[in-house]
Formats: structure tokens, sequence, C-alpha cells
């Protein structure tokens, strides 16, 4: 008599197990697989649009500009101050969205705002020894 229960609950048991590995396995594509698709997809959309002249970054974080591109090799030669690299077409990892150009841009701005912030501290250093004056003339 127990005998026919442990087998009847042994075969029901197993259904649940099932469904719990479904639901791991279609979570796990969610969170690793998918989102690492979109990844290549959208690396392999810049790879494609590549051109002369673009400023690019390799995998080993060199900076340079696409100097030729050749399409049967799958090479790409980058300028990098005036030396000439080739490189593997899947050794760059991102365009650069700004040159060196606009990089030094920015830090010559900062380097007109900080004679101003100083000249403004001069001004309210003066008018608090102008105040400290006053009170002492009293």
């Amino acid at each position: 008599m127990f005998g026919n229960l442990t087998v009847a609950a042994a075969k029901g048991s197993s259904l649940p197990t099932i469904a719990i590995l479904v639901v791991f396995l279609v979570l796990m594509y969610f969170i690793m697989v998918r989102p690492q698709q979109k990844q290549q997809k959208k690396h392999r959309e810049m790879m494609s649009q590549l051109k002369k002249g673009d400023h690019v970054v390799t995998i080993g974080r060199l900076h340079g500009v696409i100097d030729e591109i050749n399409d049967t090799d799958k090479t790409a030669t980058l300028d990098c101050d005036g030396i000439f690299l080739t490189f593997d077409l899947r050794a760059i990892s991102a365009v650069s969205a700004q040159g060196p150009q606009a990089v030094a841009a920015p830090a010559e701005k900062e380097a007109e705002e900080t004679p101003a912030e100083s000249t403004d501290a001069e001004a309210k250093k003066d008018d608090v020894e102008t105040s400290d004056s006053d009170s002492d003339a009293e």
C-alpha cells in the first residue's frame, strides 16, 4: 500500500523540478546571452562604419587615427603621431568620439578659467581687508 504512494510522489515531483530548470535557463539567456549578442551587434555596426580619419582605440589602449583600411586582409593602418602601425580590424575596440584636439580644448578652457577664479578670490580678499580696516578705524 505505501509502495504505490512513494512511486506516485516520485513521479509528481519531477514536473516542478523541470519547470524550475526551464525558468532558470530562460533567465540565464536574458541575463547573460542576450546582452552579449546586443554588444556584438553594436560592435559589428561600428566596425562596418569605420573610415579613414576616424579616431580609434585598440584593445591595448593605443589611440590613433585610421590611415588605411584593407578589407581583403581585414587590417587597418593607424597613424599614432607619425608612426604607422598595422592592426587586425578585431583589435579596434572603440571609435573615439573626440580626437586629440578635442581633448586638449577642455584643458585650455580650464586654464582660461583658473586665472579668472584667482582674480575673484583676490577681489574678495581685498573686500575683506577693506572691511577690516573700516572696523578698526571706528
